[in-house]
Protein backbone atom coordinates (compact mmCIF):
# COMPACT_ATOMS: atom_id res chain seq x y z
CA UNK A 1 0.00 0.00 0.00
CA UNK A 2 1.28 3.48 -0.88
CA UNK A 3 0.61 6.54 1.31
CA UNK A 4 1.17 10.09 0.07
CA UNK A 5 -0.78 12.27 2.51
CA UNK A 6 0.35 13.18 6.03
CA UNK A 7 -3.35 13.33 6.91
CA UNK A 8 -3.82 9.62 6.24
CA UNK A 9 -5.25 7.78 9.26
CA UNK A 10 -2.28 5.40 9.28
CA UNK A 11 0.14 8.31 9.57
CA UNK A 12 -1.79 9.65 12.55
CA UNK A 13 -1.76 6.19 14.10
CA UNK A 14 2.02 5.83 13.67
CA UNK A 15 2.74 9.28 15.12
CA UNK A 16 0.96 8.33 18.34
CA UNK A 17 3.62 5.67 18.93
CA UNK A 18 6.08 8.41 19.87
CA UNK A 19 4.26 8.70 23.20
CA UNK A 20 4.25 6.14 26.00
CA UNK A 21 0.48 6.39 26.19
CA UNK A 22 0.11 5.73 22.48
CA UNK A 23 2.35 2.67 22.67
CA UNK A 24 0.51 1.28 25.68
CA UNK A 25 -2.88 1.77 24.05
CA UNK A 26 -1.92 0.08 20.78
CA UNK A 27 0.39 -2.58 22.22
CA UNK A 28 2.98 -1.66 19.59
CA UNK A 29 6.11 0.45 19.16
CA UNK A 30 8.03 1.93 16.24
CA UNK A 31 11.64 1.28 15.29
CA UNK A 32 13.59 3.26 12.71
CA UNK A 33 16.67 2.55 10.61
CA UNK A 34 17.92 -0.40 8.55
CA UNK A 35 20.04 -2.05 11.25
CA UNK A 36 17.39 -2.32 13.95
CA UNK A 37 14.70 -3.19 11.40
CA UNK A 38 16.91 -6.01 10.14
CA UNK A 39 17.31 -7.25 13.73
CA UNK A 40 13.52 -7.13 14.12
CA UNK A 41 13.09 -9.18 10.94
CA UNK A 42 14.82 -12.07 12.70
CA UNK A 43 12.02 -11.93 15.27
CA UNK A 44 9.44 -12.05 12.47
CA UNK A 45 6.37 -12.66 14.59
CA UNK A 46 6.89 -9.31 16.37
CA UNK A 47 6.82 -7.24 13.18
CA UNK A 48 3.35 -6.05 12.28
CA UNK A 49 4.03 -3.40 9.62
CA UNK A 50 6.99 -2.21 7.56
CA UNK A 51 7.19 1.38 6.30
CA UNK A 52 9.60 2.22 3.49
CA UNK A 53 10.40 5.35 1.54
CA UNK A 54 9.21 5.01 -2.07
CA UNK A 55 12.01 3.93 -4.42
CA UNK A 56 14.11 3.19 -1.35
CA UNK A 57 17.35 1.22 -1.33
CA UNK A 58 15.75 -0.84 1.44
CA UNK A 59 12.97 -2.26 -0.74
CA UNK A 60 14.68 -5.67 -0.85
CA UNK A 61 14.25 -5.95 2.94
CA UNK A 62 10.50 -6.45 2.54
CA UNK A 63 11.14 -10.09 1.65
CA UNK A 64 12.79 -10.65 5.04
CA UNK A 65 9.50 -10.32 6.90
CA UNK A 66 6.91 -12.99 7.35
CA UNK A 67 3.65 -12.88 5.44
CA UNK A 68 1.85 -11.31 8.40
CA UNK A 69 3.83 -8.07 8.11
CA UNK A 70 2.05 -5.48 5.98
CA UNK A 71 4.38 -3.36 3.82
CA UNK A 72 3.71 0.34 3.19
CA UNK A 73 5.60 2.68 0.88
CA UNK A 74 5.45 6.38 1.71
CA UNK A 75 6.61 9.70 0.31
CA UNK A 76 9.56 11.57 1.79
CA UNK A 77 7.13 14.05 3.37
CA UNK A 78 5.24 11.25 5.13
CA UNK A 79 8.46 9.60 6.30
CA UNK A 80 9.61 12.87 7.86
CA UNK A 81 6.21 13.29 9.49
CA UNK A 82 6.34 9.94 11.29
CA UNK A 83 10.07 9.93 12.05
CA UNK A 84 11.51 10.89 15.42
CA UNK A 85 14.84 11.90 13.87
CA UNK A 86 15.85 14.95 11.84
CA UNK A 87 17.18 12.79 9.01
CA UNK A 88 14.98 9.68 8.52
CA UNK A 89 16.82 6.61 7.26
CA UNK A 90 14.12 5.52 4.85
CA UNK A 91 12.73 2.51 6.68
CA UNK A 92 10.74 1.87 9.86
CA UNK A 93 8.69 -0.94 11.35
CA UNK A 94 5.83 -1.32 13.78
CA UNK A 95 6.36 -4.15 16.27
CA UNK A 96 4.23 -5.76 18.94
CA UNK A 97 5.66 -5.90 22.45
CA UNK A 98 7.67 -9.07 23.14
CA UNK A 99 6.86 -11.33 26.08
CA UNK A 100 7.93 -9.43 29.22
CA UNK A 101 7.79 -12.30 31.69
CA UNK A 102 10.51 -14.74 32.71
CA UNK A 103 10.82 -17.67 35.05
CA UNK A 104 13.49 -16.91 37.63
CA UNK A 105 16.26 -19.50 37.51
CA UNK A 106 20.05 -19.62 37.66
CA UNK A 107 21.63 -17.00 35.43
CA UNK A 108 23.07 -13.49 35.18
CA UNK A 109 20.75 -10.53 35.70
CA UNK A 110 21.09 -6.76 35.69
CA UNK A 111 18.46 -4.97 37.81
CA UNK A 112 17.82 -1.27 37.25
CA UNK A 113 16.37 1.00 39.92
CA UNK A 114 14.84 4.18 38.43
CA UNK A 115 17.20 4.62 35.48
CA UNK A 116 15.70 7.66 33.78
CA UNK A 117 18.01 8.63 30.94
CA UNK A 118 17.08 6.90 27.64
CA UNK A 119 20.69 6.76 26.46
CA UNK A 120 21.82 5.12 29.68
CA UNK A 121 19.10 2.48 29.55
CA UNK A 122 19.72 1.68 25.90
CA UNK A 123 23.47 1.36 26.46
CA UNK A 124 22.98 -0.92 29.47
CA UNK A 125 20.66 -3.19 27.47
CA UNK A 126 23.18 -3.33 24.61
CA UNK A 127 26.04 -4.13 27.01
CA UNK A 128 24.00 -6.79 28.82
CA UNK A 129 23.38 -8.42 25.45
CA UNK A 130 27.08 -8.30 24.53
CA UNK A 131 28.12 -9.69 27.92
CA UNK A 132 25.69 -12.60 27.67
CA UNK A 133 23.27 -11.69 30.45
CA UNK A 134 19.97 -13.52 30.74
CA UNK A 135 17.64 -10.57 31.36
CA UNK A 136 17.42 -6.87 32.16
CA UNK A 137 14.95 -6.15 34.96
CA UNK A 138 13.40 -2.68 35.06
CA UNK A 139 12.17 -1.48 38.42
CA UNK A 140 9.68 1.30 39.11
CA UNK A 141 10.72 4.70 37.81
CA UNK A 142 12.73 3.46 34.82
CA UNK A 143 12.28 5.16 31.46
CA UNK A 144 10.10 3.26 28.98
CA UNK A 145 12.38 0.79 27.12
CA UNK A 146 10.36 1.38 23.94
CA UNK A 147 11.13 5.10 23.94
CA UNK A 148 12.70 5.91 20.55
CA UNK A 149 15.96 7.14 22.10
CA UNK A 150 16.30 3.95 24.14
CA UNK A 151 15.65 1.83 21.06
CA UNK A 152 18.31 3.65 19.03
CA UNK A 153 20.84 3.20 21.83
CA UNK A 154 20.22 -0.55 22.02
CA UNK A 155 21.23 -1.00 18.36
CA UNK A 156 18.87 -3.96 18.09
CA UNK A 157 19.76 -5.63 21.40
CA UNK A 158 16.19 -4.93 22.58
CA UNK A 159 15.28 -8.06 20.56
CA UNK A 160 18.05 -10.29 21.91
CA UNK A 161 17.22 -10.72 25.60
CA UNK A 162 14.20 -10.34 27.89
CA UNK A 163 13.48 -6.81 29.13
CA UNK A 164 11.22 -7.32 32.14
CA UNK A 165 9.31 -4.71 34.15
CA UNK A 166 9.03 -5.79 37.78
CA UNK A 167 8.92 -4.67 41.38
CA UNK A 168 12.58 -5.00 42.36
CA UNK A 169 11.90 -5.91 45.97
CA UNK A 170 9.67 -8.80 44.90
CA UNK A 171 12.07 -9.88 42.16
CA UNK A 172 15.03 -9.93 44.56
CA UNK A 173 13.03 -12.16 46.91
CA UNK A 174 12.56 -14.58 44.01
CA UNK A 175 16.30 -14.50 43.31
CA UNK A 176 17.06 -15.31 46.93
CA UNK A 177 14.68 -18.26 46.85
CA UNK A 178 16.88 -19.62 44.05
CA UNK A 179 20.03 -18.79 46.09
CA UNK A 180 21.19 -16.26 43.51
CA UNK A 181 23.46 -13.63 45.14
CA UNK A 182 22.46 -9.99 44.69
CA UNK A 183 25.08 -7.22 44.53
CA UNK A 184 23.86 -3.63 44.82
CA UNK A 185 26.04 -0.68 43.91
CA UNK A 186 26.70 2.05 46.46
CA UNK A 187 29.16 4.90 45.99
CA UNK A 188 30.15 5.21 49.64
CA UNK A 189 30.18 1.78 51.16
CA UNK A 190 30.54 -1.95 50.78
CA UNK A 191 33.49 -3.64 49.11
CA UNK A 192 35.38 -3.00 45.91
CA UNK A 193 34.06 -4.91 42.92
CA UNK A 194 37.60 -6.18 42.27
CA UNK A 195 37.44 -8.36 45.38
CA UNK A 196 34.53 -10.41 44.05
CA UNK A 197 35.18 -13.73 42.33
CA UNK A 198 33.84 -14.34 38.84
CA UNK A 199 30.59 -16.28 38.91
CA UNK A 200 28.05 -18.07 36.73
CA UNK A 201 24.92 -16.86 38.48
CA UNK A 202 24.26 -13.53 40.22
CA UNK A 203 22.37 -10.25 39.95
CA UNK A 204 23.74 -6.70 39.86
CA UNK A 205 21.58 -3.74 40.92
CA UNK A 206 22.31 -0.33 39.40
CA UNK A 207 20.65 2.78 40.79
CA UNK A 208 19.21 6.08 39.67
CA UNK A 209 21.63 8.53 38.03
CA UNK A 210 21.29 11.08 40.84
CA UNK A 211 20.23 9.11 43.92
CA UNK A 212 21.64 5.63 43.42
CA UNK A 213 19.93 2.45 44.58
CA UNK A 214 16.99 3.04 46.92
CA UNK A 215 17.38 2.18 50.61
CA UNK A 216 14.66 -0.46 50.40
CA UNK A 217 16.50 -2.32 47.65
CA UNK A 218 19.92 -1.87 49.27
CA UNK A 219 18.65 -3.57 52.40
CA UNK A 220 17.75 -6.67 50.41
CA UNK A 221 21.14 -7.04 48.70
CA UNK A 222 23.56 -9.72 49.83
CA UNK A 223 26.45 -7.31 49.40
CA UNK A 224 27.05 -3.68 48.52
CA UNK A 225 29.82 -3.00 46.03
CA UNK A 226 31.53 0.03 44.54
CA UNK A 227 33.98 0.96 41.79
CA UNK A 228 37.01 2.88 43.13
CA UNK A 229 37.55 6.40 41.79
CA UNK A 230 41.25 7.20 41.36
CA UNK A 231 40.94 10.65 39.83
CA UNK A 232 38.91 13.70 40.79
CA UNK A 233 35.61 12.67 39.16
CA UNK A 234 32.81 12.41 41.68
CA UNK A 235 31.36 9.27 40.10
CA UNK A 236 30.99 7.24 36.91
CA UNK A 237 28.11 7.40 34.46
CA UNK A 238 25.71 4.59 35.38
CA UNK A 239 25.93 2.89 31.98
CA UNK A 240 29.75 2.88 32.14
CA UNK A 241 29.68 1.51 35.69
CA UNK A 242 27.19 -1.17 34.68
CA UNK A 243 29.42 -2.23 31.79
CA UNK A 244 32.47 -2.57 34.04
CA UNK A 245 30.58 -4.67 36.57
CA UNK A 246 28.79 -6.88 34.04
CA UNK A 247 32.06 -7.94 32.46
CA UNK A 248 34.08 -8.12 35.68
CA UNK A 249 31.69 -10.38 37.59
CA UNK A 250 30.76 -12.89 34.91
CA UNK A 251 32.75 -16.08 34.47
CA UNK A 252 34.72 -16.10 31.22
CA UNK A 253 32.88 -18.85 29.36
Amino acid sequence: MHIESVKNSKVKEWKKLHTKRGRAKSGTFMIEGPHIVEEASRQGSLVKEVIMLEESDHSNMADAFNEKARVFTVTEKVMKEISDTETPQGIAAICTFPDETIKVQKGKFILLDSIQDPGNLGTIIRTADAAGYDAVILGDGCVDPYNSKVLRSTQGSIFHLPIVKANLEEFIKQLKEKQIPVYATEVNGGRSYTSLEKQDTFAIVMGNEANGVSKQVLQLADERIYIPIFGEAESLNVSIAAGILMYQLRAQH
